[in-house]
């Protein structure tokens, strides 16, 4: 009982935050582009005027300018989501997961990420869909004179009850290990996710197994992200889980660093039930967009 008021005053917290700045957000013209030149820099506004060799771009704080097109990289329209309060914000790239869990968003179709977490825990996934994505991982310890290495895959369906508010995501996680004969274990989860991709809280349900043997008690998770500038959001990840001795809660605070290819994660995960010692544990992680995904 103690652990689910601990999980519901996180799920408290963060809604109170993130309520208010769901309903505070602004939409953005849809007719805005972004441009982005082979020097590395990014303009954001409406095109004026073109010809064959300049395009004249619009823009809120520089007035009109006239880029040369054979300097231009890429361009491309602005998603509404990426205007806040007139601000140019690039997506969070990694805007369908947490630290490690899931959230109700699927990545659209051929977008694509590679993530890493402590080097060893190695994941890619891509968006078949714009509402399935398919996940495959491996903890590469063949490295370490051929041991045994688990492999997994991750498909997810994604299920928009309401754009960019209500979303649904049904999946799982499915392990096997290379080297050794131990069958098949994994989760099979639901999760429900209020809020746009940047702010949102979500509740997760899920049921173990291995072999074909499944958990008679679920897996409960609370979890939620607050981009809070251009270039940080905050992420809480947290589960309540049966041991079959005792319910052990996991708690994680910390933070996401955005850049243009680049999300960092660094957290700090926090067990329950460690018989009266506080154990911190570092989460450290990199995630790489690819393919159709937006450039930063």
């Amino acid at each position: 009982m103690n652990n689910l008021k601990l999980l519901f005053g996180c799920w408290l917290f963060a809604f109170l935050c993130f309520n208010g700045q769901i309903a505070a957000q602004q939409p953005a013209d849809s007719t805005r582009v972004m441009v982005e030149t082979t020097d590395g820099n990014q303009y954001v506004g409406w095109i004026v005027d073109q010809n064959a060799d300049v395009l004249v771009l619009k823009t809120d704080n520089l007035g009109e300018i006239k880029l040369p097109k054979k300097q231009i990289k890429l361009m491309r329209p602005v998603r509404t989501s990426e205007m806040v309060n007139g601000e140019y914000w690039p997506e969070n790239p990694h805007a369908t997961r947490y630290l490690f869990g899931p959230n109700g968003y699927g990545l659209r179709k051929g977008e694509g990420y590679y993530s890493n977490t402590w080097i060893f825990f190695n994941q890619i996934s891509y968006g078949i869909t714009n509402n399935f994505t398919l996940g495959a991982g491996i903890i590469p310890l063949f490295f370490f004179d051929g041991a045994a290495s688990p492999i997994w895959i991750t498909p997810k369906v994604s299920i928009p009850i309401k754009k960019d508010m209500f979303n649904v995501g049904v999946g799982g996680l499915f392990a096997t290990v290379l080297g050794e004969d131990v069958g098949t274990f994994g989760v099979a989860y639901g999760q429900f996710t209020i809020g746009p991709r940047d702010k949102n809280i979500n509740f997760g349900l899920g049921y173990g197994y291995a072999g074909d043997e499944w958990a008679s008690t679920p897996t409960i998770s609370i979890s939620g992200t607050y981009r809070a500038g251009k270039k940080f959001a905050f992420i809480t990840e947290n589960y309540i889980f049966d041991t079959g001795d005792s319910n052990v809660t996991l708690l994680s605070f910390g933070g996401r660093f955005i850049g243009r290819n680049l999300a960092i994660d660094a957290a700090l995960v926090l067990p329950t039930n460690t018989d009266g010692f506080l154990i911190a544990i570092p989460w450290l992680g990199i995630n790489v967009p690819f393919g159709n995904t937006v450039r930063r």
